[in-house]
């Protein structure tokens, strides 16, 4: 397989064997990405006058492939990244393959009896024969698989890999071989989770594994203090990277000393929690807390892969289950739609990779966040992340006008008791003021947008929250 790691910047080129579904599931994913789809099959079509099975009839496969070529060339010179769609024999073609050496190469697979039922019966010229067909099948994997940075079977799956996402239940057992290079690795990890899954995750990296850095549990590890004791013990050359595995607490920390330790080496996030594996790990955001509010120190530092295993979950407290439940809620109300874990971690994903920089629609997965930031600082970070943000999506929800009866069947918040000047005083600093009113993140008809609200209105909400 290719060896790059995510579709940031770069076209997303799906490739796989006819009846794959390449052109369903790229248009859902062109569309969860914020891109454009392409199918090369139909601008063939369109810019020749003529079907695929005409040209293939007058002009043979070789001259066709010629064609496909230059129509590919033209589509992968767009300076805004696509979903290109190519056709099953693309990759026959030399020039073709070079030219996919700039994209993200997804193969979406399909095995050859599914693939035969789906085209049986249309009119694809290599589709006539089954013993052709499945001949043709054969003999187009290995180029396939030798092409792809990723596979995936549906839209779900196109998303998390170009958010360079791994979901695999048991995926833990394979952290060696899925961090990228072979340079060694900084374990950091706290307490906890090393006396639960710190076993499995030593004899996962085997040799590899340089160090292991343990950090406070919750919030306690998202200090200056922290982070710079990680600087300190850090003995990684920039051919190292350090995997940040746990929650939420843990990924912002470990992803911080990551961005700015040697001015930056690689890290993979490795979520533990359900707020880390729908949300916290995933999009590289990183940062620490200081007295002022939460996570007014960080960089952007897109992880060089997130690996998500859902087994993990099953070994939390029902707390800290109760806690990824709040992020999991807020993203089910952003996509409009039921998610599980995995759907959930997908639309994140694809947010991100629209909007790796925070300044367009990556805003909203703010929903309730301002108000929530502003409790947890007021409450010295002793109030669980999951619950205050419980709390600011019923501020978010009720100053949108919505119903607020997912969020309290779901997520039963209750008012917490905290200094209401002080919350008031950090809410103020975790987002800008547009003169005397203040952005949030809202939900309309057409889903979540951002405006400017007075500052009176906010104060009120957030009052509302506080016992």
């Amino acid at each position: 397989m290719a060896g790059r790691l995510n579709a940031l910047g770069r076209h997303v080129a799906l490739v796989g064997f006819m009846g794959a579904g390449k052109t369903t599931h790229g248009r859902d994913a062109a569309l969860r990405l914020g891109r454009e789809f392409l199918d090369l099959d139909v601008a063939i079509e369109e810019r020749a006058g003529k079907t695929i099975s005409e040209l293939f009839a007058e002009r043979g496969e070789s001259a066709f492939r010629e064609i496909e070529a230059h129509v590919a060339r033209v589509a992968l010179s767009s300076a805004e990244p696509l979903v290109v769609a190519f056709g099953g024999g693309a990759l026959g073609d030399a020039g073709t393959r070079r030219l996919l050496e700039e994209a993200f190469v997804v193969l979406l697979e399909v095995d050859a009896d599914s693939a035969w039922e789906r085209v049986k019966r249309s009119n694809r010229p290599l589709a006539r024969d089954e013993s052709e067909f499945r001949r043709i099948y054969a003999e187009r994997a290995p180029a396939y698989r030798e092409a792809a940075d990723a596979v995936a079977t549906d839209t779900t799956g196109i998303v998390l890999a170009a958010g360079g996402v791994h979901f695999e239940r048991g995926g833990l057992d394979r952290l060696g071989e899925l961090i990228p290079g072979d340079g060694p690795v900084a374990l950091v990890a706290d307490s906890t989770v090393m006396g639960i899954h710190g076993a499995r995750a030593q004899e996962a990296l085997g040799a590899r594994l340089a160090s292991e850095h343990e950090v406070p549990v919750g919030e306690e590890a998202k200090t200056v203090a922290v982070v710079t004791r990680l600087w300190r013990e850090l003995r990684l050359d920039r051919r190292g990277t350090v995997v940040a595995f746990g929650g939420g607490c843990t990924t912002d920390v470990a992803g911080f000393a990551a961005a700015s330790y040697l001015r930056g080496v690689p890290w993979v996030s490795v979520p533990t929690t359900l707020v880390g594996q729908v949300d916290a790990g995933i999009g590289g955001k990183t940062a620490i807390d200081i007295p002022e509010g939460k996570n007014l120190v960080g960089a952007f530092h897109w992880p060089a892969r997130v690996v998500i295993d859902e087994g993990l979950l099953e070994t939390l407290p029902e707390r800290e289950r109760r806690q990824g439940m709040a992020e999991l809620v807020k993203t089910r109300l952003l996509a409009g739609r039921r998610l599980d874990v995995r759907g959930a971690a997908a639309y994140k994903a694809g947010i991100c990779v629209q909007d790796p920089h925070d300044h367009g629609p990556r805003r909203w997965l703010n929903l309730g966040h301002t108000f929530a930031h502003g409790l947890e600082a007021a409450a010295d970070y002793d109030l669980p992340h999951g619950e205050a943000v419980a709390l600011g999506l019923l501020a978010a929800l009720r100053l949108s006008g919505r119903d607020t009866a997912e969020v309290e069947r779901e997520l039963a918040p209750e008012p917490v008791p905290v200094d209401p000047e002080r919350a008031w005083l950090a809410l103020l600093r975790d987002k800008k003021r547009s003169g005397e009113a203040i952005n949030l993140v809202l939900l309309g008809d057409e889903g979540p947008y951002v405006e400017a609200r007075p500052a009176d209105e906010v104060r009120r909400e957030l009052e509302r929250l506080i016992a």
